[in-house]
């Protein structure tokens, strides 16, 4: 990507916001250009072209299942994350309700698609506990296991966090939760693609995952559930899904979605190195800025993932400049964007609110280059000095009215 830049040469855009979502890859595009031209027919139709695009689509079933190591029947898709995390959350509370157990575990610092969905549940008569994740932004199974009581219905914890890149022990909190007989959900959104998934080895009931994470398109996920648990459906109407997810199958992002994911695992250790050493030369860098702090453990956190506080700097003033600069960058979820409230992930570590304001996120992938990341660390310094030096309270804080807080 190019911009123009007035009186001067086209600038290239370097995007490092790829939690938010990813450039669709060739692997998908090809796979859905070959889906549109010759797999067009409904997959429920009993006629040839039916049946073939039905091939199609238990193909893609299968390679999903394969990659996390489940059976294709427990693959559900869905239309992204958002949805999964709801039925897997949803399903659990009515299985449990009808055993007489209303308590939910889950963390202080999912995603919005867990939180809300739990707060509804809240309102039904469920209890929600919410972990501690500290300063790092983790639990420990010693945490979930001490937290699990005779009535909890769901453990719903996230593989790895979408704004400060920490990675929870999912597959030591699935052998607690296995052990103690209660199913255990992640939000694999961020994680599939970048880490290890495997179901079984990991304890794992339920896992969602969205393909515009990883290079597919957007508007398809995925829900696994393990055989044997109970799904409530949230869309009637069709016996698409065995009965769980009425509505015809959108095939050629099914069929994208599968592509991307089988590019991403085949490539996942050498990204993973490539991607961590840039991550690593970002976090120095901007470490050097004064007054800034990075959010999350700087050693256990996702291989693209970086994640700053700058003290005396408002987040959405910083990424209108970095933007200007052709930066293209967020300051926590996407979609918590239009929100004026400070993260709840960065209020949940013990940032306190005017440190979280001022909040930047970096999200990389293996497109990123080191020409790229040099660029970055020479813009972002400059532009929080320009900042701090607008703000009056910065001032008193230099002047030693007011005392820093990084």
């Amino acid at each position: 990507m190019y911009r123009e830049k007035k009186g001067k040469e086209k600038m290239k855009t370097i995007y490092v916001d790829n939690a938010a979502t990813t450039r669709t890859g060739a692997a998908a595009r090809r796979a859905m250009e070959a889906c549109m031209e010759e797999y067009w027919a409904n997959p429920s139709s009993l006629h040839s072209p039916g049946q073939q695009a039905r091939e199609m689509l238990e193909r893609a079933r299968a390679d999903i299942a394969t990659v996390l190591g489940a059976s294709p029947r427990e693959i559900y898709f869905t239309s992204g994350g958002s949805e999964a995390d709801n039925q897997a959350i949803l399903s659990a509370a009515e299985a449990g309700q009808r055993r007489g157990k209303r308590h939910i575990l889950s963390t202080a610092f999912e995603h919005h698609a867990v939180l809300h969905t739990l707060q509804k549940l809240e309102k039904q008569g469920f209890e929600v506990e919410l972990l501690d994740v500290h300063e790092n932004g983790n639990v420990t199974p010693e945490e979930v296991a001490r937290a699990i009581r005779p009535d909890t219905c769901l453990v719903s914890a996230m593989y790895a966090n979408n704004e400060i890149g920490s990675i929870l022990p999912v597959a030591e909190i699935g052998a607690v939760c296995r052990e103690a007989g209660v199913p255990f959900h992640t939000d694999a959104v961020q994680a599939a693609g970048y880490l290890p998934i495997s179901v079984k080895e990991q304890k794992i009931d339920m896992l969602s995952l969205s393909a515009h994470k990883f290079h597919g398109p957007r508007g398809i996920g995925v829900l696994y559930a393990r055989a044997g648990i109970p799904l409530t459906s949230l869309i009637e109407g069709g016996a698409q899904e065995r009965g769980k997810r009425a509505g015809t199958e959108n095939l050629p992002a099914i069929a994208g979605m599968a592509a991307a994911l089988r590019e991403a695992c085949a490539h996942r250790e050498e990204n993973h190195v490539r991607v961590s050493a840039l991550r690593d030369r970002l976090i120095a860098g901007l470490s050097r800025i004064p007054h800034s702090a990075l959010n999350g453990d700087p050693v256990n956190r996702l291989p693209g993932n970086v994640s700053f506080c700058f003290e005396g700097v408002e987040g959405e003033s910083l990424l209108l400049l970095l933007d200007e600069a052709g930066i293209c960058a967020s300051s926590g979820s996407a979609c918590t964007s239009g929100s004026l409230d400070p993260s709840h992930v960065l209020l949940a570590i013990g940032r306190p609110h005017e440190i979280a304001h001022g909040s930047l996120r970096l999200s990389l992938s293996e497109e990123n280059t080191d020409e790229e990341i040099d660029r970055i660390l020479e813009t972002i310094p400059a532009v929080v000095a320009r900042l701090r030096d607008m703000s009056p309270l910065w001032q008193d804080k230099r002047k030693g009215k007011k005392e820093f807080i990084l």
